[in-house]
């Protein structure tokens, strides 16, 4: 049996599916090596009636499964990230709820978790640094308040008010003297979001990790470690080799992860990743293969995902959540392909089909019986008869 997928150009090309499910099933032993946290996706509600411009109609029964499904194979989840679509269709009411939720459920099943803080409940502009601190207390109180480790992530409002690194520093040093426990901050470059441009005071990126770095270097006990979404591997490794002693890097690198998070004589990288939604099983047994020090095999379990990954993050990279829950839809974790803010509309058909054609060929699709079937329905939809 095949399918038939359009290319770039509007041609038509056959594809036989694998029959072969996913050989990759929950259990096993706890990951050791390496700490690692997918970022995950919310399930929409595909009956509300709302607009792309309406606050978030959440599925919290699918959305909190699919959390389930990752603790299940021994990842921990990154809740209310950027791939959760803060920003970008979740607003902060529903992201604190989301937050709440995931951590009865992470106590619940004792699943590890850990949420991002950030200062997006600022819906006009901010006029002053107090008012982002303000904006990051009120969403570290709330995370701390849940039990769950705080992620502190890059802020809009802070990168359109700061003046210069002084005001990143004084931002960043208040946060960390105040939390309760060790944070992981976390720099998101602009191809995930352009208003992040020239984070930490500087469009040049030396001179931002330089100013990154000191930030940690004043609060050591107060960082646990860092996530890098950069697209840089070079950078993360200089900037990983800087780090204080016990502070972690946390490979947030979706083009380069295999070969960070293997590491090298000097030391590795754990992970925080949104590719690690889809991959989630896969990332797990090949975290395991390197727990017994066997670099090789997990570098050829790992190795062959790349090119999903960067398939999934190219340019526009902010919009790579659409291919992430295409996938989820694909592999039978939801009943349907709708995102809130009606994101699913992102990504073009023959993105989705080269995402669904890298996907089975790394069976990734516990049924693909199922996945090919609801391929085959979207091809439908868009008129190419099947």
């Amino acid at each position: 049996m095949t399918i038939r997928l359009p290319d770039a150009t509007g041609a038509l090309r056959a594809y036989e599916p694998r029959t072969e499910p996913s050989v990759f099933t929950a259990g096993g032993a706890p990951l050791a090596s390496r700490t690692v946290f997918s970022a995950a996706h919310v399930v929409a509600d595909p009956y509300a009636d709302v607009s792309p411009d309406s606050p978030a109609a959440v599925d919290w029964d699918a959305t909190l499964a699919f959390r389930r499904h990752l603790w299940s194979h021994g990842l921990g989840v990154a809740e209310a990230m950027d791939t959760a679509q803060r920003g970008m269709g979740l607003d902060w009411a529903g992201a604190a709820e989301l937050i709440k939720r995931s951590a009865a459920e992470a106590k619940a099943v004792g699943g590890r978790i850990a949420a991002g803080v950030g200062t997006d409940q600022l819906t006009a502009p901010a006029t002053s640094l107090d008012e982002v601190v303000a904006a990051y207390e009120e969403q570290l109180g709330v995370v701390e308040e849940a039990g769950v480790q705080p992620i502190l992530m890059a802020s809009r409002a802070l990168a359109a008010v700061a003046k210069g690194p002084e005001d990143y520093l004084e931002v960043y040093g208040r946060l960390l003297r105040q939390s309760a426990e060790p944070v992981v901050l976390h720099w998101l470059g602009p191809m995930f979001d352009p208003a992040l441009e020239g984070y930490w005071g500087s469009s040049d990126l030396d001179a931002a990790t330089d100013t990154f770095i000191e930030v940690i270097a004043a609060h050591p006990d107060k960082v646990d470690g860092i996530k890098m979404s950069l697209l840089d591997a070079g950078r993360e490794i200089g900037v990983r080799r800087r780090l204080p002693k016990g502070v972690r890097c946390y490979t947030g690198d979706d083009f380069n992860y295999p070969e960070l998070i293997a590491g090298d004589e000097q030391g590795f990288s754990h992970a925080l990743l949104g590719i690690f939604d889809p991959l989630g099983p896969l990332a797990a047994e090949a975290v395991r293969v390197l727990d017994t020090g066997d670099v090789k095999g997990f570098r050829e379990l790992l190795d062959p995902t790349v090119e999903l990954s960067r398939h999934l993050f190219q340019a526009p990279t902010r919009f790579y959540k659409t291919g992430v829950v295409f996938l989820a839809w694909l592999a039978g974790h939801q009943e349907h392909f709708t995102m809130v803010g009606g994101l699913q509309s992102a990504r073009s058909l023959p993105h989705f089909a080269r995402a669904y054609e890298l996907a089975d060929s790394l069976g990734l699709f516990p049924d693909p019986a199922l996945a090919e079937a609801r391929m085959k329905s979207l091809l439908n939809v868009y008129g190419v008869q099947q």
